[in-house]
């Protein structure tokens, strides 16, 4: 069975790629920052759950140990815990969502590379955004155009980035980041708009599952490559 691991994956679409995934036969392991919500999230649809908080390198550790010792390697990695980080900006609230969504990225992969090398079809996963896009927020003709999230859109840039890194140094695993299309989530309640988290979830679950011979270092949405 394939060896997959999802950070966030107690809700929204997190959730959504896990039962997704298993569905398809996967072993998923879903991380999740708080364990009550976590080990609930898990029991409903069959998956195992691993504390997993992406700020905190003792919690990343401990999860990647505990796949480890359970499986002997990770086949699937999907990055995809993150914050908005809305309303008035400040030097704290910027230091949270980038060390979620960016920082949390490097933490989990360092520690995930190791048993991702295991695997005979490594895979790793970003939930990215059309908002950390250059091309997409100079855009009047795109909706991310008039969408005030200056956090999480540079700090989604930034995990774009980090996600072609890696895949430049580390060519053995394949590395995608995704643009999984405007979702309905309580992330995103304030701004009424979004399909469902299961129907952007297809976009990720399509990454997570590539042949060994699929793409690397691209950043795409549900039509093909994305602007950036």
């Amino acid at each position: 069975m394939t060896v997959t691991l999802i950070t966030g994956g107690n809700k929204g679409i997190g959730f959504e790629t896990a039962r997704q995934l298993l569905e398809l036969g996967h072993n998923v392991y879903m991380g999740a920052r708080d364990v009550e919500r976590g080990e609930k999230a898990a029991a409903e649809l069959g998956a195992r759950f691993v504390q997993l908080d992406v700020t905190d390198d003792a919690s990343v550790n401990g999860a990647l140990a505990t796949i480890n010792s359970a499986e002997g390697r990770l086949d699937v990695l999907v990055n995809n815990a993150g914050i908005l980080g809305d309303g008035p900006l400040s030097g704290p609230k910027a230091l949270r969502v980038f060390d979620t969504n960016a920082v949390g990225i490097v933490r989990v992969t360092e520690a995930a590379l190791p048993l991702l090398r295991k695997s005979s079809n490594p895979t790793a996963v970003t939930v990215s955004s059309s908002l950390g896009s250059f091309w997409a927020v100079t855009n009047p003709e795109r909706p991310e155009y008039n969408l005030p999230a200056a956090l999480y859109a540079a700090s989604k840039s930034a995990a774009t980035m980090l996600t072609i890194q890696y895949a430049k140094a580390n060519p053995g695993i394949k590395f995608n980041a995704i643009e999984p299309g405007a979702t309905a989530t309580d992330m995103t309640a304030a701004y009424g708009f979004g399909r469902s988290p299961a129907e952007s979830a297809k976009t990720v679950v399509h990454l997570a599952t590539l042949g060994p011979d699929g793409p690397t270092g691209t950043f795409t949405d549900e039509f093909g490559p994305f602007n950036w």
